[in-house]
């Protein structure tokens, strides 16, 4: 079993080095890059990976044109802002040696924000298809919230993958309207109507989920935040999505 570990990138000098350099349980690491600007193709050479600079196709586009150029049929995609963890890293180092038993496989994923490990907010386990045989699956989603979809089957993996997202809330508030904007491009292209009721209400509720239901009030501050900003999301794609429409 041998693994290429697929990054996309544009502008990720703050994580690149981070990224690749938990990866080592890889036999090939290829960056795919849209025309970063900044570092980032600069010091992923220095780390002797191999680098392709290709237009950009979209989130699922982009990484399935980036399988494609994998010297291995198993893929290991991650982000840029992620890193292997040490356990997860064993396991999968254990797996090569054993070969695998399944034809994907899914991790738990754990993000730090604010500077706080956050283990509730529906932040955690957030398990994820990471790990997977091209010829068996393959990302989806046109926009945003881009997925693996395998056909075979399905194995766990416990060890998380680490997920260093916002360290301010101008960058989450930044984050956000991007994302927001892709949302409701997608619902615009679906043709799915907004009613104003539903403006008023899935906010209110996105809020109580997050904070009640799903125990955001165990993560601190940090999760009251979470809570506030995700039902904010909500209310900005949808707002985006009836100006669109």
């Amino acid at each position: 079993m041998k693994i290429t570990a697929t990054i996309i990138t544009l502008n990720e000098e703050r994580n690149i080095a981070r990224a690749i350099e938990s990866l080592r349980c890889c036999d090939e690491i290829l960056i795919v890059d849209s025309g970063s600007i900044d570092r980032t193709v600069e010091l992923a050479e220095k780390l002797d990976v191999r680098v392709i600079e290709a237009n950009w196709r979209g989130y699922a586009g982009q990484k399935n044109w980036a399988a494609e150029q994998a010297t291995h049929e198993w893929i290991l995609s991650l982000d840029a802002d992620e890193t292997l963890s040490e356990p997860l890293e064993a396991e999968i180092l254990a797996m090569k040696k054993s070969g695998p038993r399944f034809d994907a496989y899914t991790m738990p994923r754990l993000a730090r924000y604010l500077g706080r490990w956050i283990l509730h907010s529906g932040w955690y386990p957030d398990r994820k298809v990471r790990l997977y045989d091209r010829r068996k699956a393959r990302w989806v989603g046109d926009f945003v919230h881009e997925s693996v979809i395998p056909d075979g089957r399905v194995g766990h993996l416990e060890g998380a993958i680490l997920h260093f997202t916002c360290e301010s809330l101008s960058e989450h508030v930044k984050t956000m309207d991007r994302y927001t904007t892709l949302a409701a491009q997608e619902l615009a292209a679906r043709k799915l109507t907004v009613p104003l009721s539903k403006m008023i209400i899935d906010p209110a509720w996105t809020f109580l989920k997050t904070y009640f239901i799903q125990r955001g009030f165990l993560d601190g501050v940090e999760g009251l935040i979470i809570a506030y900003m995700a039902s904010y999301y909500t209310f900005l794609k949808y707002s985006k999505a009836r100006i669109m429409s």
